[in-house]
């Protein structure tokens, strides 16, 4: 266990960047994870990180003693920063002052679209996506295609929106999503409050891909136009539509329920 106390460290310096800058996270090919309960997950379900940091006044929490320990015995480095310092790498308010680096999974894309799947075309807010993941997790579902202009699916707010899906998915970011529905080998289901079809009606005891759009704009007209099926989810309040979040949960476990009965 090493003890920095130093601003001008080189390593505290890379951790800020980390915490703050996409770009920096992207180029680094690094992921932060923040707070007892990511930690605990990514050491549970991928192994040991590339670094472990902590303060100095979270040292004595059990939870915290432990996941340091599986560190240890794992030989991966582990460093205490005096909290003052670590104040300016978490993002967490009132969090436990406990974080991972990690190399971030990069996956590689298959061929085509041939299980159930999610492709998020445009989803741009971080909380949003993180649920989706969750949801996705939580329903049995493996792999998320993300476009372009798609929120960063490593980014701290969809990491902890998350709440670990993130490390039994397979996430492609930066994907084609016109040419993988295109080349699909399972049914595409966009969803969009304007369909005539309803989620209801369909048959979901096969795989299939379900497409979620922007938060405003949906999901855009060339995919639209290119999916098996264009879905609406009923509802019987005057609101125009759900929110994409509540809308991919929906979907994915009406899935579950016709597999299961």
């Amino acid at each position: 266990m090493k003890t920095i106390t130093s601003r001008d460290n080189a390593f505290y310096k890379e951790l800020k960047q980390l915490a703050t800058s996409s770009q920096a996270r992207r180029k680094a090919g690094q992921s932060l994870l923040d707070g007892v309960h990511l930690c605990q997950a990514w050491l549970d379900l991928r192994g040991a990180p590339v670094h472990c940091v902590v303060s100095e006044g979270v040292l004595a929490n059990p939870e915290v003693d432990a996941v340091v320990r599986r560190c240890e015995s794992l030989r991966a480095p582990v460093t205490v920063f005096p909290d003052a310092l670590f104040a300016a790498i978490s993002q967490v308010e009132h969090g436990i002052n406990l974080a991972f680096v990690v190399a971030t999974p990069r996956p590689a894309q298959p061929g085509a679209l041939a299980q159930s799947a999610v492709l998020l075309d445009g989803v741009q807010d971080p909380g949003n996506v993180g649920s989706i993941l969750r949801s996705a997790a939580a329903a049995g579902i493996k792999q998320v295609f993300c476009s372009a202009g798609t929120a960063f699916c490593w980014s701290p707010k969809v990491l902890r929106a998350a709440m670990g899906a993130h490390f039994v998915l397979e996430i492609f970011e930066n994907v084609d999503l016109p040419q993988l529905v295109r080349d699909a080998r399972v049914p595409v289901l966009a969803t969009s409050g304007y369909a005539a079809e309803r989620l209801y009606s369909l048959d979901l005891k096969r795989d299939v891909a379900w497409v979620l759009g922007h938060e405003g704009q949906g999901v855009t007209a060339e995919v639209l136009e290119l999916a098996t099926h264009r879905v609406a989810v009923p509802h019987a309040g005057k609101v125009e539509s759900l929110n994409v979040a509540a809308c991919a949960a929906v979907c994915f476990f009406e899935q579950l329920r016709q597999n299961q009965s």
